[in-house]
């Protein structure tokens, strides 16, 4: 396991802060964590504004000139939105043409009518992890909140039941498995590679959402025992369809990209030659921006035209996906702009200097700034963005594998005990009808056990790679 020590942080480190800067950098750290919850929280104010304060007032306390702050702040966004921006727009897209052509749920019906009694939680997992993979959390809820209450209300199940593991499938795809915003700004921001980060966050997603989706349902269950409510259930889109694309090539887009980078990271690993031919062909065809290209120009052939979508409605579909990302994007953006300004003004150093002597593992504080990240602003993809930025000094000795257990440190972290700071706490709570009181002994107990099993799993895998 990597530890922080004097020898692997003496190599190649800047001089030291000075004491008192560590002081001054310490509070401007606080200050600007504390600037944002407090806007993010009481003030209601969007993440994208609060981080962006926040970032100022960061730079403001730990004595920077303002201007190099703004030019730290617009830096660090501007290398963000280029890094991730076009693979958050590609997966939009690609999440708009699965829900609008009913692909998605055919997926959902198809496996549905394989399953029942008491495999339909493994089944509901099964379901939110496939369709977890292209989308969004927030639209994979709104997607499969309908098949999880009808399934509930036809099935006489318990919506915690099969709610449950639903969510947990949602959530750990979009906390650990690129190419989800968060996991992608990790990346780009600790050098990780993507194929090897992928690989190893589906090893730790699996286990990871057993434990957290069927196995806790059980109790969940027991805890909350309330009927689906009749009012929050839509119409899905395949109703208004005439025809809708097969299962097989439906699930062959969705994997496209996963496949596509499994591969190349596998090229890697078994050719190691930059100049040999294959691999370079597996580099560009493996990069998540050819990947998820690839896989939306297929998703036009088995999504769009099988649900009968000709070519004047695929311009308007595009549109629609797009707009709803603009938040995420400036929020994300804005997190690398927060991430920049802790690098530039020296608090990445600092984390080096005032740690190097502890025995904490380097994997565990990442998991522990996220958490304590995630706890205050209620954003996973926040936390994730920030705990990169503060740990990204630490990942300069790591191997590849351990650089990429850092990024899926940060993404376990950033789950961590979702409450009522949180946007996910309360489309939950009023898709399923629950009281805060609910909520809590279900969706965030649920997100909990997520992030310390991942994290667990993290740093296990650690001892042995």
């Amino acid at each position: 396991m990597t530890r922080l020590s004097v020898e692997m942080l003496a190599a190649d480190a800047p001089a030291p802060i000075t004491s008192a800067g560590h002081a001054q950098l310490g509070l401007a750290v606080l200050a600007g964590i504390a600037v944002i919850v407090l806007l993010i929280t009481k003030f209601k104010l969007h993440a994208f504004l609060s981080l962006t304060i926040g970032s100022l007032a960061l730079g403001a306390i730990a004595g920077a000139p303002l201007d190099k702050v703004i030019t730290s702040f617009t830096t660090g966004l501007g290398t963000t939105v280029a890094g991730v921006g076009v693979l958050i727009a590609l997966g939009a897209i690609l999440g708009k043409m699965l829900a609008d052509s009913g692909g998605a749920d055919q997926i959902v019906d198809t496996i549905l009518a394989k399953a029942g009694g008491r495999a339909m939680p493994w089944a509901m997992v099964l379901i939110a992890s496939v369709i977890g993979l292209p989308l969004f959390f927030e639209v994979g809820v709104v997607l499969l909140i309908p098949v999880v209450l009808m399934v509930a209300k036809r099935g006489n199940y318990s919506l915690m039941h099969i709610g449950i593991p639903a969510l947990a499938g949602l959530s750990v795809m979009h906390g650990l498995v690129p190419p989800h915003p968060g996991p992608l700004v990790a990346i780009d921001a600790v050098k990780a590679n993507l194929g090897v980060t992928l690989a190893l966050g589906v090893l730790i997603a699996i286990p990871t959402v057993i434990i957290a989706g069927p196995l806790f349902s059980r109790y969940a269950a027991r805890w909350v025992d309330v009927p689906a409510p009749d009012r929050m259930i839509p119409q899905r889109a395949s109703e208004e369809l005439e025809k809708r694309p097969g299962f097989g090539p439906t699930l062959a887009t969705i994997l496209l990209p996963v496949v596509l980078m499994l591969s190349k990271a596998l090229v890697d690993i078994v050719i190691d030659d930059p100049a040999n031919l294959t691999q370079r062909v597996f580099d560009v065809i493996g990069s998540p921006l050819i990947a998820l290209l690839a896989a939306v120009l297929l998703g036009i052939f088995t999504l769009l035209r099988p649900a009968g979508f000709g070519r004047e409605r695929l311009t308007p579909l595009v549109e629609k996906g797009l707009a709803p990302i603009a938040g995420i994007l400036l929020i994300v953006g804005a997190g690398g702009g927060f991430k920049q300004t802790l690098i530039d003004t020296g608090v990445g150093q600092m984390i080096l200097d005032i740690s190097k002597d502890w025995s904490i593992p380097a994997l565990l504080l990442a998991w522990l700034i996220a958490v304590g990240i995630r706890l205050a602003t209620g954003s996973a993809t926040v936390a994730t963005v920030s705990a990169a930025g503060l740990v990204a000094p630490l990942a300069a000795d790591m191997s590849t594998t351990h650089t990429a257990l850092l990024v899926l440190a940060i993404g376990a972290g950033s789950l961590f005990f979702s409450h009522v700071n949180d946007a996910g706490f309360w489309l939950v709570k009023e898709y399923f009808g629950l009281s805060v009181g609910q909520t809590l002994k279900t969706w965030s107990v649920m997100e909990t056990i997520i992030s310390v099993v991942a994290g667990g799993l993290v740093l296990l895998l650690s001892l042995v790679i």
